[in-house]
């Protein structure tokens, strides 16, 4: 069900921007003919924060996207700054260009009492069952149905087609904030989840037609990394699980980039800093050059050559993954909904969108 109770105040006079030409979809972006973008990342990578400004730059330009949320964290509510998302589609920002982001936080028992009116059309009997405790306990005990109706609620937001013409869909494009990489795999291979559980019938054709969907040219899981051995090894090992299993790779989304600083070739990586340079470089900047300002000053070139080393090697493993890469900022005053419209434009001045 779709409801606009409750929109979010953001209006377009309200977005941040740089640049709006309010342009029509480009025809060249890296993921022409996707409609499921699966945003998935090592906890702590800003996935969340990733996927929502995809929706955003996905939005762009006059069209329709749906974020959807399957955690139960609520985390795409606080990054929109509006109030907790219900089981129900809610317009949450108005993109450049006059497009709209709308919202949903899918919870498992409202997906599976769906599921059971639109197949055995129990109706209220579903929500007496709720009452009981019957649907916590089938999802409790039955994990693998627990993700077919997760996924299927996406699955069906890509399928679905706007009320009153058949030929144009719903939404241009579904962004699910899925689960971390160590669990996106079988979380997105719900076929295997699901073959104990019922190998015919209706929860296994809701599980043949979540797979069709999710292994289409229609859907793209993108990894979300920082420039951290931790975070890296784990995007190159959710790259092999997901060709393992069949699972259509997208793109790899380097966060919270840094910069490195502003230094000339002698010193970018602290070789050519001795006391003496800094201190000739102190006085001739007016400051007076203490011992422990200069001892201070080393440990933090030493430190900042080592960072730039460390990222260095952990990008060139990423890009030797063979994926498009997409790298964003890191936002020093935290990603706020300014923050988000930055991201989005970074994304599509790289080609995302």
């Amino acid at each position: 069900m779709v409801s606009l109770d409750n929109v979010s105040q953001v209006t377009e006079a309200d977005i941040p921007r740089e640049n709006d030409a309010g342009s029509a979809p480009d025809a060249d972006s890296d993921w022409e003919g996707v409609r499921l973008h699966v945003v998935s990342g090592k906890g702590g990578t800003g996935k969340t924060s990733v996927a929502a400004a995809l929706a955003l730059a996905l939005a762009h330009g006059g069209r329709r996207t749906l974020l959807v949320e399957v955690e139960g964290r609520q985390g795409i509510a606080q990054l929109f700054e509006t109030a907790e998302l219900p089981y129900e589609e809610r317009k949450i920002a108005v993109a450049p260009g006059g497009g709209e982001v709308y919202a949903l936080a899918i919870d498992p028992e409202e997906a599976l009492l769906d599921y059971l009116d639109m197949f055995y059309h129990l109706g209220r009997t579903g929500k007496g069952l709720k009452k009981l405790g019957a649907i916590d306990f089938a999802t409790t005990i039955a994990p693998g149905l627990r993700d077919v109706l997760l996924t299927g609620k996406a699955c069906e937001a890509v399928r679905r087609r706007a009320k009153g013409d058949r030929g144009q869909w719903a939404y241009d494009a579904v962004v699910m904030d899925a689960p971390p990489t160590g669990r996106i795999s079988r979380f997105l291979n719900v076929n295997t989840e699901v073959a104990g559980l019922a190998r015919f019938g209706p929860i296994h054709s809701q599980a043949e037609a979540v797979m069709r969907v999710l292994r289409s040219p229609e859907t793209a899981v993108h990894l979300v990394t920082l420039l951290e051995e931790m975070p890296v090894q784990e995007t190159v090992d959710g790259v092999a699980e997901l060709h393992g299993t069949g699972l259509p790779v997208g793109g790899v989304v380097v966060n919270m980039t840094r910069p490195p600083l502003h230094v000339d070739d002698e010193t970018d990586t602290g070789d050519g800093l001795t006391p003496d340079v800094l201190e000739a470089g102190l006085r001739a900047a007016g400051v007076r050059p203490t011992k422990p300002l200069v001892a201070a000053l080393l440990d933090e070139a030493d430190e900042h050559a080592s960072r730039i080393m460390l990222e260095t090697d952990e990008r060139r493993t990423v890009r030797g993954l063979g994926l498009p890469v997409y790298e964003l900022p890191l936002l020093p005053d935290g990603v706020d909904l300014g923050g988000l419209y930055r991201l989005a434009d970074a994304l599509r001045d790289q080609g995302v969108a």
